[in-house]
């Protein structure tokens, strides 16, 4: 069998790839894309050239910068497809009737397990092979509240280590990476923008005070005002840079402060 896996996040997609593999050996893994853009031009090119399409595909519904449902219609796509998503079963009801199956991250083996398995049974069976209904998935999810990242996937040495959004003391920018520092003090890189963690992460939970830096409330242990309302961070654990809040993101940080 031959796959493709449209996921922006690297360790997802890798993990993956892995209980791919030890689901059935034979399957064949032809690309990992990362975006609605590439998915598009890689689907593209294999008409272009004649090459036959991935037997299934397995589509993230938020990519580093689109819906994954615009990917399905800039390339056209009429191929059978595994949703997977942080969404709640709840709200997912709607894909389980109009797709193949959906799996929410983080990826659970059995489950991936029960919808290969159910594909296999429609792919052998006179029964045509759904394809996702966008009309009623647009629907169900314009009704349900966006869900925000509760664990984030990390390398550290050759370990593979989950961190829950609940142990984050604040991310920030560094040497041309992103770190997370951990409540307990530990730092670790990560690969996201900034830009890309801000619409992420619960907004309860995490402000973005300046370009470099994106806090959680609990990884504030001071704040410090200077004349002209300029305002010092003192987070916990301590930071190596000085964190200001940006003047124009002041009143915001303040109104944060007080929900």
């Amino acid at each position: 069998m031959n796959v493709v896996i449209v996921e922006d996040e690297k360790l997802t997609a890798r993990r993956l790839e892995n209980l791919l593999a030890d689901y059935d050996s034979s399957i064949e893994v032809l690309a990992i894309l990362p975006s609605v853009g590439k998915g598009v031009a890689w689907f593209a090119e294999r008409v272009e050239q004649g090459l036959p399409q991935p037997e299934l595909v397995f589509l993230d519904i938020h990519l580093e910068d689109d819906s994954g449902f615009q990917l399905i219609e800039r390339a056209g796509l009429t191929l059978p497809i595994i949703f997977t998503t942080a969404y709640d079963q709840y709200t997912l009801q709607a894909f389980k009737t109009n797709s193949i199956d959906y799996l929410l991250k983080p990826i659970d083996e059995t489950e991936l397990a029960a919808a290969l398995d159910k594909f296999k049974r429609l792919r052998q069976s006179d029964t045509s092979t759904p394809l996702p209904n966008l009309n009623l998935l647009l629907k169900a999810l314009q009704t349900a509240p966006a869900p925000y990242k509760e664990r984030f996937m990390v390398t550290i040495g050759t370990k593979i280590r989950s961190i829950e959004a609940a142990d984050i003391a604040y991310f920030f920018y560094e040497d041309k990476s992103t770190w997370i520092t951990t409540r307990d003090g530990q730092h670790v890189s990560i690969d996201y923008s900034l830009d890309k963690l801000a619409t992420m992460i619960d907004p309860k939970q995490f402000f973005r005070v300046n370009r470099a830096f994106l806090v959680s409330l609990e990884g504030i242990r001071t704040i410090h005002t200077y004349s002209g309302s300029k305002l010092k961070l003192d987070l916990q654990p301590v930071s190596r840079q000085e964190v200001f809040v940006s003047g124009d993101r002041i009143t915001d940080f303040k109104e944060w402060l007080g929900k």
